[in-house]
């Protein structure tokens, strides 16, 4: 009985790896087909794959950087290793709680006020009927989108300019005082979500229209006839139909909470807002590139991205545990 089970310990092992080596030469002789088969599907996504690839995933080996006293002379490789200096030295500054303040603040501000705005004009976008002027609507609103941030900010000082800004000009022509919109602290975290919401909240839209065409009539069908008025059915069809994209655009919005966007605010920075427009991305363009300390900037960097990462991973558990499916 003994020598029986011994020779099916020896046969079962070789059985085994030969059926593994079986399913694999499978898997390989399925993907080849596949690849044949959708080529030129292969072949459309191939840029953007290429895009991720350089862009996104070579530079991470950037982030050894964090570890090393980086030196040009020297080189990557070659650069001394100092472990967690520059993070010891980084979270010890007194800078980082204002810069973390700011960055904080000008996030929430927008995930408060901004990312409503395009599930909202989305919604009034489907509730019209003439569609000349619904495709006129999304054109305006659409437009924004294509400008790039010097033109928007410098729209924003011909509008908004102490100086010669239309809006001063107007105060001034009815008997009031220049209001410094530009240049008041109280003020200046709402110009810059106000300048995000008109820039890119009728882009956004796009998403939740699509959601929103994947919305079968019948349901709106079936709640008319239970006499369901447009309200209702906005709250009881509508906003349960897109629910689920909205979550995962939220997920993907807490994965950005600590990028802000450079080119902005650093085209908004004066003088007298300069201690609520200090943020990650502008504290390490201005440690990193003006004064040449790459590797203390590339701990500002990797800090974000790690706060990014945390957060969605927690967003997502949590949007799961509440029966939703979450990003992943």
């Amino acid at each position: 009985m003994l020598h029986n089970r011994v020779e099916r310990l020896q046969v079962e092992p070789a059985k085994g790896a030969k059926e593994v080596r079986a399913f694999q030469a499978d898997r390989k002789q399925e993907w080849a087909v596949a690849l044949r088969r959708d080529k030129y599907l292969y072949l459309m996504a191939a840029p953007g794959l290429m895009f991720f690839l350089i862009f996104k995933y070579v530079p991470l080996w950037g982030l050894l950087l964090a570890f090393k006293n980086y030196s040009p002379y020297l080189g990557f490789w070659d650069s001394e290793w100092v472990g967690f200096k520059y993070f010891r030295e980084f979270f010890a500054n007194p800078d980082f709680v204002l810069l973390f303040r700011n960055t904080m603040a000008i996030s929430l501000l927008n995930i408060v006020f901004f990312f409503p705005i395009p599930i909202i004009v989305a919604l009034l976008l489907n509730e019209v009927r003439k569609l000349a002027f619904k495709k006129l609507v999304q054109t305006v609103i659409y437009l924004p989108h294509f400008l790039s941030w010097v033109i928007i900010v410098g729209i924003c000082f011909l509008i908004f300019g102490q100086g010669s800004g239309v809006i001063n000009q107007l105060i001034v022509e009815f008997g009031g005082r220049k209001i410094e919109f530009l240049t008041n602290p109280d003020l200046f975290w709402g110009m810059l979500t106000a300048q995000s919401v008109w820039k890119e909240a009728g882009w956004g839209t796009i998403i939740f229209l699509a959601a929103l065409a994947g919305i079968h009539s019948e349901l709106y069908e079936a709640a008319q006839i239970d006499g369901a008025s447009r309200w209702k059915q906005m709250l009881h069809v509508t906003l349960p139909g897109i629910r689920s994209t909205i979550i995962v655009l939220l997920i993907l919005r807490l994965g950005q909470v600590m990028d802000v966007g450079f080119e902005q605010i650093y085209l908004m920075t004066s003088g007298p807002v300069a201690h609520l427009a200090d943020v990650f991305d502008t504290y390490a363009y201005r440690v990193g590139i003006q004064q040449g300390r790459f590797s203390y900037a590339t701990v500002a960097g990797l800090f974000k991205s790690v706060v990014g990462l945390v957060l969605v991973v927690m967003s997502n558990r949590l949007a799961k545990k509440f029966g939703e499916e979450g990003l992943y």
